[in-house]
């Protein structure tokens, strides 16, 4: 971002900033690099400050009787942490988030010390030496390592590794060969982070009906607790949640809720929270005005900040608004870049009509607001 300039979202300034944001480190309790890009892009944008956990709070003004509109995302990706280091110079690690044995044997990892970045491999007992029974299990994380090619402890105390030291996938963002596709490591929730710098510079050169409040959360893989005490300061009146949401366009899914290139997703529910019904339909109205088409998913698993930011304080009017990736949790997803395009534009149609009239109404529960 050019410093004292707004910057005009276009294709190429979008991809840049989602190719930066997916390649910084970020696990739960270690966002720096993550908070470093986001107060960068929004140091012009509007007031910033933090909560006690390290939280990205950017409030930009509106009117003083408008209602306050909090975009939610997240900063941090799922990875892992040291737990231990054996004589012979491997890593034991406890998961940062939701991992699942599959995805993790032989992939590149950075484990991020006092001193810089040093990668290593997720190892465990090759198949070679295993029986036929075992070779059929999913492994579990407690019997992979991590190896950085050392023998001994003393090896690993050299590079400045330490036990509670985090770990982060080794992944770069790339596009593939279909146009508009690009793959890269912690879409979620690089995609949301990205859609809420992008919303608040350019709601900075209009006006709008309310005060927008961008937050970028810390450790929501490890129980939404940032999205919790940011709220202290945010102090919503109603939320859009900024999400990648996982894509379920592969083979022998059905039903799809999350396809990729079909637009964004409004989430309407999911174990951890209900969207507010009204604030779904206005978004489904806006987006229809807008000419954008979105996917309405009901999930069986899964959860996001809307969990601690509908319940905060007499209550939230919440909607959860995403971009589908398939394979998050990974250390590669893949997604459209069209859907977060139209993403965008659905999130600063929906801002713009969020007034204090439409925000009274999401709350409104007497008996003849039907």
């Amino acid at each position: 971002m050019l410093a004292g300039r707004r910057r005009n979202m276009s294709d190429t300034s979008s991809k840049e900033l989602l190719r930066r944001l997916s390649e910084a480190p970020g696990p739960p309790g270690a966002e720096d690099a993550v908070r470093r890009i986001v107060v960068e892009q929004l140091r012009d944008v509007g007031s910033i400050r933090h909560d006690r956990l390290g939280s990205v709070i950017c409030e930009v003004a509106g009117p003083t009787d408008g209602p306050r509109v909090v975009l939610d995302s997240h900063l941090d990706e799922v990875g892992f942490m040291v737990q231990s280091i054996s004589g012979e110079g491997r890593l034991a690690f406890v998961p940062l988030g939701g991992w699942w044995g599959h995805v993790l044997l032989g992939q590149r990892v950075n484990v991020l010390t006092e001193a810089g970045s040093v990668p290593g491999v997720i190892g465990c007992t090759p198949p070679h030496f295993l029986g036929p029974d075992q070779k059929s299990k999913v492994l579990e994380l407690e019997q992979m390592y991590i190896d950085l090619g050392a023998s001994t402890a003393d090896e690993i105390a050299a590079l400045g590794i330490r036990v509670g030291d985090p770990i982060v996938p080794c992944s770069e963002f790339r596009e593939m060969p279909i146009e508009g596709v690009f793959s890269g490591k912690a879409l979620d929730n690089r995609l949301g982070v990205a859609l809420m710098c992008e919303v608040l510079a350019e709601l900075k050169r209009g006006e709008q009906p309310n005060t927008v409040i961008g937050v970028g959360a810390v450790q929501e893989e490890v129980g939404v607790r940032g999205a919790a005490t940011a709220c202290e300061i945010s102090r919503p009146d109603v939320a859009v949640v900024l999400e990648c949401t996982p894509a379920d366009d592969l083979p022998g899914q059905t039903p799809r809720q999350g396809v990729l290139g079909g637009g964004p997703q409004i989430r309407i529910f999911d174990p951890t929270a209900i969207s507010n019904r009204r604030l779904v339909r206005l978004a489904q109205e806006t987006a229809e005005e807008a000419g954008v088409a979105v996917q309405l998913a009901v999930r069986r698993g899964g959860g996001t900040d809307a969990k601690a930011i509908h319940g905060w304080g007499r209550g939230v009017p919440t909607v959860v608004l995403g971009v589908p990736a398939r394979y998050i949790h990974s250390h590669v997803g893949l997604m459209q870049f069209r859907d977060y395009v139209a993403t965008r534009k659905l999130v600063l149609a929906l801002v713009r009509r969020l007034d204090a009239s439409a925000v009274e109404g999401l709350t409104r529960f007497d008996e003849s607001a039907g």
